[in-house]
Order: C-alpha cells, then sequence, then structure tokens
C-alpha cells in the first residue's frame, strides 16, 4: 500500500438536551474531518498548519458574524498534533488536528438476508443465542491459546 496522508480534524461538539426539567450540556470529542492530501508527508503537515490556523469550528460558525475573526491560540505538540484554543463573544472551544498515514483499510460487509423460513423459525424458537465473539487480544497470546 502506497503512503495516503490526511489531515484529521476533531472537535469538542456540544448538544443540549432537556429531560425531566433539567437541561444538560453534552459534550462529545468528535472527528469532524477526515481530508485526503496525497502521498507527500510535507504536504500534509503544511495543510495541517494551515487548517490549524484557519479552521473555524462549527460551535463558533454557527453564532458567526461576517467579519468576525475568534481569537486562537495554537499549539503545536512533540507528536506534531496542534491544540488550538477559540474564544468569540463568550464561547470557547478547542480542536485537535493532526496528520496521519492511512495504514489499513476495509470496507463493510454484511451477511446475507435471512430467508423467510430462517424468520419463521427464530420467531417461533426465540432469538438464537448471542455469538461468543472474544475480545481482541494480542499475537502473542493467540498464539498461545
Amino acid at each position: 500500500m502506497t503512503a495516503e496522508w490526511y489531515v484529521l480534524i476533531e472537535e469538542d461538539t456540544r448538544t443540549t438536551e432537556r429531560t425531566d426539567g433539567v437541561e444538560l450540556r453534552l459534550h462529545r470529542w468528535m472527528l469532524v474531518g477526515t481530508h485526503h492530501i496525497g502521498q507527500d508527508e510535507a504536504e500534509a503537515v503544511a495543510a495541517a498548519e494551515d487548517a490549524a490556523l484557519n479552521y473555524l469550528p462549527g460551535v463558533l460558525a454557527r453564532h458567526a458574524r461576517l467579519g468576525d475573526v475568534p481569537a486562537r491560540h495554537a499549539f503545536l505538540a512533540q507528536d506534531g498534533a496542534w491544540m488550538v484554543l477559540l474564544r468569540q463573544r463568550h464561547r470557547a472551544c478547542h480542536i485537535r488536528v493532526s496528520v496521519a498515514r492511512l495504514v489499513h483499510s476495509q470496507e463493510e460487509k454484511e451477511a446475507p438476508p435471512k430467508s423467510l423460513k430462517e424468520k419463521f423459525r427464530s420467531a417461533v424458537e426465540g432469538p438464537p443465542p448471542p455469538l461468543s465473539l472474544k475480545p481482541w487480544t494480542p499475537p502473542k497470546q493467540r498464539a498461545q491459546d
């Protein structure tokens, strides 16, 4: 596989849920962007820096007006990832921008649909026992089993 470089952007996304009269502000760290750059690592590093210095997260973009420029503090970590703190009009958020090389890709596979006979049998007999999927173990431990 040839080296395919990407810029990954993660955000602290927020949603507000109301349950039983209580307002909950939920934070979730999410991967919001995977941008394919190509085979040049240096180009990917430059694109990550550009994203760290110019990307506007959704939390701020929803409330921005034309001409607004948020306060931005961009930190470059030793591993090459950018941590960026942004503030605008009493709102603050942070993003992480990193460069990554794609090393594995696999498409989703679905099992074939059940036949009418199988559906009828499971309705009469009840659900099948759960699959006994083993949790992941390191290769050395798998060889010993």
